[in-house]
């Protein structure tokens, strides 16, 4: 397993819901930050069907807000919302024109995502968001460097994506050294403190711990104490 390539300066991860960012790949942001990298977030929903009882015009405010003291804890300040309906995004011409709108806006040379697999493994399913999510944003990086595909785009066509890292547990092929971001990981994860008081009893800090420490163990092939596994696709910019 290869390390995930670092000679890049602006990233832009592109994910479904808030709080999909904390559950690993948080770490490898707070790497990427501290050597200076600009990195932003796009998050397709607001996440306002993920609390159980409350209503989701309130929880989008909510969690809109959690989301961005989260992103500040591993260094990065812009972070936007598309607005589609949580539980419900559907993979199409419509969320493919609309995150190459987003590629072409922040002009990132990386693009992180999220798995778009059917499963996570063996036995535990991947949600219908996130597959959408993940699968329309590794197609949205051709589509924003064509001026043919989505042509009512006003944005230039950019063609500098180089990279874009799918944040998986099996199948990944390259990693990230965290040993030294995981405590900034579970910080920004605590950072969803209502969304993680509703899922469990346990305290925020106790479920952020287990949560990052699952996703940051050591990977097989790679020399590091703690790391966030990658699948990498390659693109021509």
């Amino acid at each position: 397993m290869e390390p995930i390539p670092e000679d890049w300066q602006r990233g832009l991860v592109i994910v479904a819901h808030p709080d999909d960012i904390e559950y690993g790949a948080a770490a490898a942001v707070a790497h990427w930050t501290e050597q200076g990298k600009d990195v932003r977030y796009a998050l397709v929903t607001s996440g306002e069907a993920g609390i159980a009882g409350l209503h989701p015009r309130e929880c989008a405010a909510l969690r809109e807000a959690e989301q961005r003291r989260s992103a500040v804890v591993v260094g990065v300040t812009q972070v936007e919302f598309l607005g589609y309906p949580d539980g419900r995004i559907e993979y199409g011409p419509q969320l493919r024109m609309d995150l190459a709108r987003v590629i072409r806006r922040h002009r990132p040379e990386m693009v992180v995502t999220m798995n778009h697999r059917e499963t996570w493994g063996p036995g535990f399913l991947n949600s219908a968001d996130h597959r959408a999510v993940g699968s329309a944003a590794l197609d949205a990086v051709a589509d924003a460097a064509n001026e043919w595909i989505f042509p009512e785009l006003t944005e230039p066509p950019w063609t500098g994506v180089r990279w874009a890292a799918v944040n998986a547990m099996v199948g990944i092929t390259h990693a990230v050294d965290v040993t030294a971001t995981v405590e900034r990981a579970v910080q920004s994860l605590c950072e969803h403190r209502a969304y993680l008081e509703a899922l469990s009893p346990d305290s925020v800090r106790e479920q952020a711990v287990r949560q990052v420490e699952m996703a940051t163990g050591p990977k097989p092939g790679f020399d590091a104490e703690r790391a966030v596994g990658f699948e990498l696709y390659v693109f021509g910019g």
